[in-house]
């Protein structure tokens, strides 16, 4: 018996994933065929040479591999474009003799989102993420690397929530 339910549960599984009623993204039926994502110029007072390179692939690779979109450089479906609009290390707690204990480094995004086959889910929206390091580290090297992984998932992943997944 309990090989019949395990059997039925797996095909009502293929069966919803595969006619697009559920996806394992949480994004619905999507009308587009295609995306572009525009680069993302690097427009902060404080300039990290290569984020904006880094975060445009950011948000290409994740787009292609949460959904079965086509990648294009123009006429895409769906529009991906902004810049990067703040880059900012600020101290957020200190030691006794003034030293900062603790440092984040704060990155902010501005995206503009263009829907070609439905233009009510346009939208123009700024998106930022941080991430806190020991005040004695410099955001440098493996720190800095780290520090921007963890920025950059966590704004793309917000930026597909807002423009796909409609969360």
């Amino acid at each position: 018996m309990k090989k019949i339910y395990s059997l039925f549960a797996l095909l009502s599984l293929f069966m919803l994933s595969g006619c697009s009623v559920y996806n394992f993204t949480g994004t619905g039926k999507i009308d587009a065929k295609t995306f572009q994502v525009n680069f993302f110029q690097n427009n902060a007072d404080l300039i990290e040479p290569g984020i904006d390179r880094t975060f445009t692939l950011a948000l290409q690779d994740l787009i292609m591999n949460q959904t079965n979109l086509n990648l294009v450089s123009n006429g895409g479906d769906l529009v991906y474009e902004g810049e990067i609009t703040d880059y900012r290390i600020t101290p957020m707690t200190a030691t006794a003799d003034q030293q900062a204990a603790q440092n984040r480094l704060s990155i902010r995004v501005n995206v503009r989102f263009m829907n070609k086959k439905k233009e009510t889910d346009d939208f123009e929206k700024s998106f930022e993420f941080y991430y806190d390091f020991p005040g004695r580290d410099l955001p440098t090297g493996s720190v800095l690397n780290e520090a921007i992984r963890v920025i950059f998932e966590r704004i793309t992943q917000d930026i597909f929530n807002a423009s796909l997944a409609k969360w």
